[in-house]
Formats: C-alpha cells, structure tokens, sequence
C-alpha cells in the first residue's frame, strides 16, 4: 500500500488442554505454549507496530501464589523485545538453579507466563493515546479469580461515548479513555454480578467458604455475560477474554466485520485474527482452520470443555473487504487468488487506457502489497492478447490471407511485457514514520530500474489502493516520471475510498481522502459552494438523532459525479510538482460491482459506497463531514472554505 494508513491490530490467543509436564515430554520443552504465541504473532506481525502486549493465566494456582500476568510495550521492535526479554528472565532462573525445565511444576511456579492460557496482542492505535498503557491486553483486577478480566482485542466500538452514559447511569465512575476502557468495564460489570449472584446464592446455602471460589467457576456462565454486556455495542470486533478462574472465551461481531480463526486438536485450541498463521504454525490444512461464527462466542472452560454459542441474535454479514484483501497475509490461498482476480478485473479500464498498444506498454506494480495484483492483471492482458490474435488468425484463415508474415506480425508483436520498474529502497514503512516527517521520507522510499521504459512508451503501475494519494505525489509519480513515459497510468485494485471506516482501521478523517478532495474540487467548479453548505446544516441537523435515524448525507456529494469524473480530478490533484516531465497521467480506480465479483465473500464495502452495516457508521461519516468542514463564509458564500479540524 502505497498511502499512509494505520492497519488493523492482530490477536493471538493459546490454550493448552495437557498438563505443562505433557509438552516437556513430547516437545522436550515446557514452554510450547509460551513458543506457539510467539510465533503465532510474529507471522501476523504486519498488523501491529505501535505496540505489543502478553497475558497469561495458570489453572490450579494455591492460594497465595500469582496467576495473572501481563506485560506491554511501544518500544521499537515490541514484539521481539518482550519475548526475549521474557525468555532472558527464564533462562535466569534456570542458571540459578530455581526452574528445572525437566519438572514443569518449577516453570509454572516461577515463570509468569509459564500457564496454560496465553494471550498475545499486536497494536495499531486508533483512538488513545500512544503509551504503554494503551496497550492491550487490559485487566480488572480482583482478589477474586472469577473476578479477574483481562482483554485483548481487533476492534473498534462506535457509541463508546453512550457505553460510558450507561456505566454512569448504573452509579458507577469510569475513567474515560478508550473504547477498549469502556468494553472491559461493561464486561467486568455483568461479571461481576454474575459471580455475586452466585456467591449469595452459596453463602445462603452455607457452603463452606474454601469450596465457593470452585462452584462460582463451574456455575459462571461467560456466554450469558458476553449476552448482557454487548447488547448494546456498535461496531466491529474480534475479542479475546481471560478470566482469572481460566475460562476464556473469544467473541466476534454480529456482522463479522472483523475476522477471527481456530484451530483445536487434543492438545491445544488458538485463535488468530488470520487463517494462514494458524495454518502456518501448527502446519495444518485450510479445512482443519474454522472461523468463528459472526454473533457467537467460543468459549473454553477452565476444565478444558470447548464450546460455542451466539450471544446475540443474527445479522447480515458483511465482513469487511478491505481488512481481507488488504491487510491480512497474501500467502493465504483464498486472499493469494482474490488478489488476483482484482488485479485482473482492472483488465477493461487498462486496455482503454493504453489504446490497446501492447508493443507501446510497460507494466508494473507499486512494491510491494501489489505485487499479486500485478500478477492477475498480466495474467488477463495476456489472455486478452492471444484471444485477439487467435480471432485475427481465424479471419484471415477464412480469408486466404493468412501468410508467413502476418503470423510473425500477430505472434511476435503486440505482446505485454511485464517489468520490475519501482522498488523499495528502506524497509521502514511510511505509514510508520510521524506525520512531521512523511514528506522527507517518502520522496527515498522507492527507486527505480532506468533504461527499461522508453519515451515512446506507457508504464502501468498497479497499486493496491489510493487512500490520500500524498505518497503517490510525493514519491511514486515523482520516481516513475524520471523514466519519460509519454503517459503513465495508475492502477487501483481498490476503489475510490470516499466514506471513513469506524470499525478498526484509522481512516476517519474524511478530508484526507484524495477521492473527496477531488469531489469537493469538482463541487467548487461547478460553483455549487451551496451544496456543500446544504450537506454540512443537514449533519448539523441530525447531529442529536440516534444513529439509527440518521442518514448519509455525503453520498449527495458522490452522486453528482461519475466515478471517471472523480478520477480525473483526482489525476489532476496528485499529478507531481517540480519534476523534468510533462507526460499524460491517468488513474483508474477498480469500479466496486468488480470488486465484489472478486471477492463475492466479503462484502463490507462501506469505504466504497458508504453503506454501513451497523447505525454507528452513518453516525461516523455525518460526525467526520462535521469535523472536516467549518464554514468561512461572506454575504454570497462566493468563497467557501473548508479548515481541517483536528482529530478529538
């Protein structure tokens, strides 16, 4: 991806179902759970370089002894640092003659994360601030175990603000913060009642003290809490809970806007935000890998029964396209081959936009998501190719005029060559970088190949999306103009983005979008500075509805213009400054109805068409217009202005 975007954030979670004396014998370590975590979220370590976080809890602890512990960091490589350091601390112990790794009991007594449930989190902060302490995994504490909650997550809650509303309304004091704040304390409340309920229950009974804590952890119930806490949650989310007892569960959102997989054999059962880690990691088949169902909770007691069962009621599911497409791994078979088809599905557009002229065309890609795209999309010129050259090749056979040289003409020319043209020069991501320092940075992430391209020539670049279009500016076109095409066209396999996401990825600032700048631009041109008024009093408006009762009102602004309409201003927007070429520049945009024949599974296209699964997304996108634009008018509004607001 070409554009500076926050991913999503990835889960990882491991419970083992032998004892830690079972992996020292087959696996000749006792920290196999400890090992698969690690590995389970370093293959999905693309989603999370903010941050990262561990949990543990150990089943069977005495009395006295701990049986939590979490650790978290935004240190630079955060992942690598917490495990080495971790395995520092074990390996110390070992020297010290205090854990003899051939008796596990010694790793469970004095490791922290020497337990059977471990929890691993990769953070890409959308909202909060940047600390350790926004890190997940979170906890509430207790010195009851069935009382001890601690949460990790993939997600995104929309109506935080009216989940704070209700914690008030009951009487209680939360600490405003986050969203991930607001789920763990209304799942910690219904927790909470649902231990107190069964405590009074026992106590009334006059149950021995000592044998309560072992019937509230046979009797708790997490389906019924997960039931009573996200009634009322608006978003998309995949989260993983622990509580102290050793029951933990894993829910994922009604509409399955957020993914979330499985394995379980009769040693051990994780879960992943993506298929092929899982895959990957404990070397399975795809059908061996399961999804969690939309709207359900899997639950594993602290017994080691496994189940799952909804906690809400059905809603249609749109799993959202551009997580699946664009942010999870590309070595899975399914995203590998839908990668593909979108690539080929620009095949139309790119023909029109190259008149057909193979001989006169290079094609290549952005490095390095593109890359598969790339692939489709050669695969469909050049299928496209030999198609005209079979049909020219039956006309003149029908025709007697089929010779020699018009064989050599249809066969050896005309053919679409394919180059490596772009690379990336550093291995630091610009989306990483701080926003200060972008402008420096993207202008050296990539180089080119020189003496490939000739003048005569129009390069092809593939992208997998355009999201602001600053590092296609600044850098792309910048490099790709130094080879002289007479034209180059770009690419998208995605659409244009025009609607912000609400549900996990940071994309809410609506005028960042390179796809409404030019729409905006378009509005000014046609002198209809009212309209833009209109739409921003009609937000205003309906600022105070339930979301439930509000509608898009940008969608007004997109249905004035055709999708060429937009592209073409957004050409014009992003066409490169100060630069020793005057060439043609051409962006084509996969349309959506391709997109979705693509990938037919996943139809969360919201960023696309601005139809939100959920009211929190109408909600969003009237809030973001909003925020984007405050009106600097005079008496006829001849001159309209919008000043970026900044982020609450």
């Amino acid at each position: 991806m070409s554009d500076f975007l926050k991913h999503e954030c990835g889960i990882a979670m491991i419970r083992l179902l032998k004892p830690l004396s079972y992996y020292q014998e087959k696996y000749d370590t006792p920290l196999y759970g400890f090992n698969q975590l690690f590995l389970l979220m370093e293959k999905q370590h693309n989603r999370g370089q903010d941050g990262a976080g561990i949990g543990c809890v150990k089943l069977g602890v005495a009395p006295g002894a701990p049986y939590m512990a979490r650790e978290r960091t935004i240190k630079s490589n955060s992942l690598s640092r917490i495990f080495k350091g971790q395995l520092k601390a074990y390996q110390k112990m070992v020297d010290q003659g205090i854990i003899h790794p051939e008796f596990p009991e010694t790793v469970k007594d004095n490791f922290r994360f020497g337990g059977e449930i471990l929890l691993g989190h990769l953070r890409y902060g959308t909202s909060g601030v940047y600390s350790s302490t926004s890190c997940h995994p979170y906890v509430r504490e207790s010195n009851w175990p069935t009382k001890n909650l601690m949460l990790a997550g993939n997600f995104n809650i929309t109506n935080e603000k009216d989940l704070n509303n209700d914690l008030i309304n009951r009487g209680q004091h939360p600490i405003f913060g986050t969203d991930t704040q607001a789920v763990l304390e209304e799942i910690g409340f219904h927790l909470d009642e649902a231990h107190d309920a069964i405590y009074h229950k026992m106590r009334d009974q006059n149950v021995e003290g000592k044998r309560i804590p072992s019937i509230i952890s046979k009797e708790l119930d997490p389906v019924r809490i997960l039931q009573n806490a996200a009634a009322n949650w608006d978003g998309g989310f995949a989260i993983a809970g622990l509580i102290g007892n050793g029951d933990t569960f894993v829910m994922r959102d009604p509409q399955g806007i957020r993914p979330c997989y499985y394995f379980q054999n009769d040693e051990v059962i994780a879960f992943a935000s993506e298929r092929v880690a899982l895959m990957t990691i404990f070397d399975q088949p795809i059908e061996n890998v399961c999804e969690v169902e939309p709207g359900s909770a899997m639950v594993v007691k602290s017994d080691g029964k496994i189940y799952s069962e909804r906690y809400t009621e059905s809603k249609p599911i749109t799993p959202c396209s551009f997580e699946r497409i664009y942010f999870s791994r590309g070595n899975d078979a399914e995203i590998y081959a839908e990668r593909k088809a979108l690539g080929g599905a620009l095949l139309e557009q790119v023909v029109k936009a190259i008149d057909n002229n193979f001989a006169d065309s290079v094609f290549s890609f952005v490095p390095n998501t593109a890359e598969v795209a790339y692939y489709g999309l050669l695969d469909s010129v050049r299928l496209h190719r030999r198609q005209e050259v079979r049909e020219r090749l039956l006309e003149a056979n029908e025709a007697g005029t089929l010779d020699k040289e018009l064989i050599d003409e249809l066969i050896m020319g005309n053919w679409p060559r394919g180059e490596k043209i772009a690379h990336k020069d550093i291995k630091l991501r610009t989306f990483i970088s701080q926003e200060e320092g972008r402008a420096k940075l993207v202008s050296h992430v990539y180089d080119i190949t020189y003496g490939v391209v000739k003048e005569k020539d129009c390069l092809v670049c593939i992208d997998d999306s355009i999201v602001r279009g600053t590092t296609l500016k600044e850098s792309i076109l910048k490099i790709l103009s130094r080879t002289k095409p007479r034209k180059i066209v770009v690419a998208s396999t995605a659409p244009q983005i025009r609607y912000p996401d609400c549900y996990g990825i940071d994309m809410s600032e609506l005028g960042k979008f390179i796809a409404f700048k030019a729409t905006v631009e378009l509005v000014k041109d046609d002198g209809n500075n009212d309209l833009l008024q209109d739409v921003y009093q009609d937000c205003i408006a309906q600022a105070d509805l339930p979301a439930s009762e509000m509608e898009n009102h940008v969608k007004r602004l997109y249905d004035r213009y055709t999708d060429e309409q937009i592209s073409a201003k957004i050409a014009e927007l992003v066409y490169p400054k100060n630069v020793h070429w005057e060439g043609e520049l051409e962006i084509v945009f996969l349309p959506v109805d391709k997109m979705r024949a693509a990938i037919p599974e996943h139809n969360g296209d919201w960023y696309f068409t601005g139809n939100y699964p959920t009211p929190g997304g109408v909600a969003t996108v009237n809030k973001a217009f909003i925020n984007y634009g405050i009106f600097t008018t005079e008496a006829s509004f001849d001159k309209l202005e919008f000043v970026e607001k900044s982020k609450k």
